[in-house]
C-alpha cells in the first residue's frame, strides 16, 4: 500500500479547537487521516497526515 504524506505547521496562536476543526474538515473533504502531531517547546503544532494512493489497473477492451 502507498501513502501520499501532507506535513502541515500550526504557530502557538491558533487554539486547540481551530487546529481540530481544521484537521477534521481536511479528513471529511480530503480522505486524509493523522500521523503525527508533535509539540514543539515554543508552541508550534507539526502534523503529518497521511491519505491511501489508489492505483487505477487499466482494462483493455476487445
Amino acid at each position: 500500500m502507498e501513502w501520499e504524506f501532507d506535513r502541515l505547521t500550526f504557530s502557538r496562536e491558533f487554539s486547540r479547537n481551530v487546529v481540530t476543526r481544521l484537521l477534521v474538515e481536511r479528513a471529511e473533504h480530503g480522505g486524509w487521516e493523522l500521523e503525527r502531531v508533535r509539540m514543539t517547546p515554543d508552541g508550534t503544532r507539526r502534523v503529518v497526515l497521511r491519505r491511501k494512493i489508489i492505483r487505477q489497473l487499466r482494462t483493455f477492451g476487445g
